[in-house]
């Protein structure tokens, strides 16, 4: 059994698509990771997977149970942390443990050894007498997760859990869910940080409330057609529009200090050479790269546009 399918999956508000005609498969014990743009949907199709919208048309199950019809039984096996968790800022640690354990029910004679559980993996012990509103942005995502999953959930849903947290947290943050994970709880996790899908089993890219593609990261990768290169120099806004220009280029992205530069064919170094001198040595250095996960999903953006 897959411990979530998506069958067609519509949200529509008003005139606005949110969610369009969404299919997906996700397996038992595998940490799946939702990609795409502010906007693309990502956020209306966990907030129906955790029961708290109606789909407009379309089907989806957890563990078999049914989104719409079966929501009060869904309840009791999932885990939720939405992208403001709601702890609260006046209690401590221990606190808002306690809360949640009490909101989700959990008896006493397992509470005592969950929450031991919660604080070995999260560190947080030290801080169980410090009120949440005192911690910093990453330990508030560890107590925030901590709570989400007071009653060891089997399905676990996170909607950008890392945003805005510090990358040593967010490394952190990632050998938890990893943990997590080992002890057979399935984990779906939206990110704007497309460095975490290699952090995952499965990606699926969303792009305007369609699901483009789905895959393992390499499989991601292998759906990039074009040679790129990384290309660095002065004056990087020149250089690309010199490059968009190229009848030999593809597609030209900007990447921090570097352009990607996507060609049909790896120019000849005769040809890099003529390039330099028509820049007036604005280009300074090349070097050919394998495709990443941001390349490929601006890539299928384009295609997405062009369509």
């Amino acid at each position: 059994m897959n411990a979530i399918e998506v069958r067609g999956l519509r949200k529509q508000f008003g005139s606005l698509t949110a969610v369009n005609g969404v299919d997906l498969d996700i397996h038992e014990g595998e940490i799946f990771g939702l990609i795409g743009p502010d906007g693309a949907g990502k956020t209306t199709l966990m907030r129906i997977l955790c029961t708290l919208l109606k789909p407009t048309s379309g089907r989806a199950t957890l563990l078999g149970y049914d989104v719409v019809g079966q929501a009060e039984a869904i309840r009791h096996f999932l885990g939720y942390m939405p992208q403001r968790f709601s702890l609260y800022m006046d209690l401590t640690v221990e606190q808002n443990l306690q809360f949640f354990a009490d909101l989700f029910q959990v008896p006493t004679a397992e509470r005592k050894r969950r929450i031991a559980q919660l604080y070995a993996f999260s560190r947080l012990k030290p801080f169980q007498h410090r009120q949440a509103g005192a911690l910093s942005g990453g330990m508030k995502q560890k107590l925030a997760l901590s709570c989400a999953l007071i009653h060891t959930p089997r399905i676990l849903i996170l909607d950008e859990p890392t945003t805005g947290v510090d990358p040593l947290s967010r490394k952190e943050f990632w050998e938890i869910l990893k943990s997590i994970q080992q002890e057979g709880t399935s984990i779906l996790v939206s990110t704007p940080y497309m460095d975490e899908a290699d952090l995952c089993d499965r990606v699926g890219l969303m792009f305007q409330g369609e699901l483009v593609t789905v895959g393992t990261p390499n499989e991601i990768r292998r759906l990039f057609p074009f040679i790129l290169y990384k290309i660095q120099g002065q004056d990087l806004y020149r250089l690309r529009q010199f490059f968009q220009q190229q009848p030999a280029v593809a597609q030209v992205q900007l990447f921090g200090d570097v352009l990607h530069v996507a060609f049909h064919q790896p120019p000849e170094e005769s040809q890099w050479q003529k390039w330099q001198y028509q820049t007036h040595q604005l280009l300074q250095q090349w070097e050919p790269i394998p495709p990443g996960i941001e390349d490929v999903f601006l890539n299928l953006m384009e295609q997405h546009h062009a369509r």
